[in-house]
This record gives structure tokens, sequence and C-alpha cells, in this order.
């Protein structure tokens, strides 16, 4: 039997879907996150909104729309592509406004999946092209940039087969991706537990997903403003994550697992504010691409170490013998990332000692400074989110202040009142060693001087 041209559709699209799993998952979260993204409560900036030039915020949401129309081209088969951009070519040169008319009105009836793609694809081109114009002004008001969001939230919410919206969690999405923890799941007897349970393990997963997308090795900066983008959803997706926390707590009977919930839902209280208020804040002030994508870099790894953890903690309270190597193959324990921790500070602090040993001689001191330098780069790259929230800010002044002396300040007779300062900060490094000595974690633990010895020795 001839296929109907409706079978042809579907066949299509279902077949994309299968072959494109990723693609159509990442469709979803960028959807996701172009619609949160216009809720200011979720962005990072300091300045008073009414006052505020919103066109860095407008060029992440055009560069995050690039992103999204580069996946709906992957998905749409060529042939198909082909047709779409004929029938457009066609309606400019060609068609009555009746027949016009006519195609809009049969593709907005989203009978179809297709149709929804094509949807989709025809309303980010139209979009894309807009933002581009707006953005030669150079300014861009807080109307304008609200207006926007709403324009891209209607045609997000009104596709009927991709709206990310449209069901709180997504069968098709939202998974327990892992069959040791579904038999975990499914072997709870306690049903209001196993329910809950399920949710919570489903929202972390949901977590993992989004964080997956985030792109922490680009150089395109396309491809960091529409990570900027993911990150920003993730502090929407943690808030809600947190309310189903507080509400599945109230439905248990379990204390002990009711208080490892609570130390979950506060930890990611503390550490979103270590990502958006401090790593993240006015972020699109740093225009240096070195600086904007370290702090993508850093943000994604506090969050995904989170998460992580979150997981594996839930997944030990029912069954101790499973590491965290046994479900995510790159995972760091918390005595492994807080012996680095502390070995790392040791190394910046033996770094202050050598500086102040070498200071009395100008090109000494000088070959020392710029070692120190170098040293903090690998510190903040890889350091910086294993730190407190409470001494993140002590790190990031310093390191601030540090990186603008310039070479001439450090052979100067007054180098000597730079280094009071160095050595203050020395002082807090120290108290920092103590207190990381007194963790639970680390108890009976030696330091590895053997690791800081080289460790300093490759900056040296």
């Amino acid at each position: 039997m001839q296929m109907t041209r409706e079978e042809g559709r579907e066949e299509w699209v279902s077949r994309s879907k299968r072959e494109n799993q990723t693609l159509f998952s990442e469709l979803n979260v960028l959807l996701r996150a172009l619609e949160r993204y216009f809720d200011t409560a979720n962005l990072t900036f300091s300045e008073n909104i009414s006052g505020k030039n919103f066109s860095d915020e407008l060029l992440t949401v055009r560069d995050t729309i690039l992103r999204v129309l580069g996946v709906l081209e992957a998905v749409i088969p060529e042939s198909n592509k082909n047709a779409y951009w004929f029938q457009k070519y066609a309606e400019t040169k060609y068609l009555s406004v009746r027949k016009i008319d006519a195609f809009r009105e049969d593709l907005y009836k989203q009978d179809s999946p297709e149709k929804g793609i094509y949807l989709l694809y025809d309303s980010f081109i139209n979009m894309k092209g807009l933002i581009t114009d707006l953005l030669r002004s150079g300014n861009i008001s807080y109307l304008a940039f609200s207006n926007i969001g709403n324009l891209i939230s209607k045609e997000i919410r009104e596709n009927i087969f991709f709206n990310p919206f449209a069901k709180d969690l997504n069968p098709e999405f939202d998974l327990i991706n892992n069959t040791t923890i579904s038999g975990i799941v499914k072997s709870l007897t306690d049903r209001e537990e196993k329910k809950q349970i399920s949710v919570i393990y489903i929202y972390l997963f949901r977590l993992s997903r989004i964080l997956g997308f985030v792109e922490i090795t680009t150089q395109r900066a396309v491809s960091l403003h529409s990570s900027l983008m993911i990150l920003v959803l993730l502090r929407s997706e943690i808030t809600t994550f947190r309310s189903i926390i507080e509400k599945s707590i109230k439905k248990m009977k379990n204390s002990e697992l009711q208080s490892l919930l609570q130390a979950i839902s506060y930890q990611f209280a503390i550490e979103t504010k270590r990502v958006y208020l401090q790593e993240l804040k006015d972020i699109n002030r740093r225009k240096k691409y070195v600086h904007f994508r370290g702090k993508i870099e850093n943000s994604h790894g506090i969050l995904k170490n989170l998460t992580d953890h979150s997981i594996v903690q839930i997944t030990q309270f029912y069954n101790p013998g499973i590491n965290g190597e046994d479900i995510f193959p790159s995972f760091m324990t918390t005595f492994e990332q807080s012996r680095r921790l502390r070995e790392d500070i040791f190394a910046l602090h033996k770094f202050i000692t050598l500086l102040g040993k070498k200071s009395g001689t100008p090109q000494e001191r000088l070959k020392v400074f710029e070692s120190l330098k170098n040293y903090m780069l690998y510190f903040e790259s890889f350091t910086f989110r294993l730190l407190r929230y409470e001494d993140y800010e002590e790190f990031v002044l310093f390191f601030t202040e540090l990186n603008s002396i310039k070479k001439e300040l450090v052979l100067e007779t007054g180098f000597h009142k730079i280094m009071e300062k160095i050595r203050h900060f020395d002082v807090f490094l120290e108290t920092t060693l103590r207190h990381l000595g007194h963790r639970a974690e680390l108890a009976g633990s030696d330091v590895d001087m053997d690791r800081i010895k080289n460790l300093i020795n490759q900056y040296l």
C-alpha cells in the first residue's frame, strides 16, 4: 500500500527522533532556557533595571537562537530543508496573497510534528533577523528586552509538539537513566517514599542532563553565550528542585532520609549563591574570553559536582556499598576534593613564602612573582570551584589585585608595600588551612608534600 503524505511526515520526524535523541534533548533544554532567561530574577547583573543597557543579554539570546537553529537544521532532513526554503522563496516571488494565507493557516494548525518543527524553524529565523537588527542600535532598554521575551515565550509555549513546559516531567527526557538506581527505586516498599524519591531522582537527573549541554571547552562566542543561558536556566530549575524536596520531606516518615534531603537542599542553596552571586555576577562585564570561559567552566564544575554528589548520597543511603565511581566515572569523593583543596592552598602558601624570601632582589622576586601569577591561573581554573562560599570573596579580591600589578611595580623599591598586602593574605591562607585540617573527611590524613613540591616546580 502506498504511504500517504501525512504518514511520510510522521515517519521522518519519528525516525529523526530515534536517530537524534541527544539533539532533541538539547532542543528541549535550549527552549526552556530561552523562555526562562527573560525572568530578570534569574539573571546575574547588579545594575538597576531602569537604566540598564540589555545589549549583552540580547546578544546572548541571539546566539542561543543560532544554536537552536543549528539543532533544527541537523534534525530536519536535507530534502525537507530545501523544500522549506523553496516555499519561502516562492512566497516572495510567485504565490498570491490567498495562497500564502492558505499555506500559513495550514502550518499554524500544527496537526503534525513536522509542522511543529517547521513553525519553530520559521519563527526563530524571523526572530534572529529581528534581534540582529535591534542589536545594531547598541542600546536595548528593559522594555525592548522584555517585549522580545514575550514574543519568544509565545512561540515556544504555543508549539503543540515541542513546548518544553507542556508537562512538569516529560517522560521522553526526564528519566532515571541508571539501572542500579532504577533497581533501588523499584525495590522500595513504602509507596509514598517510593513516589517521592522517584521524583527527586528524576529532577536530579534532569539537572545532570541540562548540565551536559554546557560547553566548557569551546572557544566560540555563540557556544559560550548559549552555555551561559543554560546556566541561568539551572538557577530556575534548582529553585523548583528545592521546592520539590521541601514538599517531599513533609510526606515522608523516615527521619534519617528527611535529614539527608534537608542537607541536600541546604547545600544547593549555598552553592547556588556561590555560582550566581559570585562566579557569574556581572559576567557580561568580563569581555576577555579567558575570564568569561573560566567563569562558565567553574560554575559548571560547582553545579555538576553538587548534582553528582546528591545522587550518590541518596543512593548510598539505600545501598552503602555503591561508590560514586559506579554511577559517574569521573566522580571525585568529598575526601579527594578536600585533600586537593588543602594541597593547592598549601602550594599557594609556599609560593608566597618563597616570594618573601626573594623579595630583597628585584630580578629574583620578579621571577617568583610571575611564577605565582601562572600558578594562580591554575588555581582559578581548577581549585576555585572547591572553595567555600565564605572564603571565595577573599581569594577573588587578592587574585584581582595581584593580577593588576605591573612588572615595573615589582621591580621598584616600593615593592615592600605590595609585599605587606601579600603577607596579610598569607595569614588568611594559614587560617584556612587550619580550618581545612579540622574537616572530618581529612581526619588522620597527611598532606602530600611530594605532590605540592611537584606542583610548585611546574610553575617555577
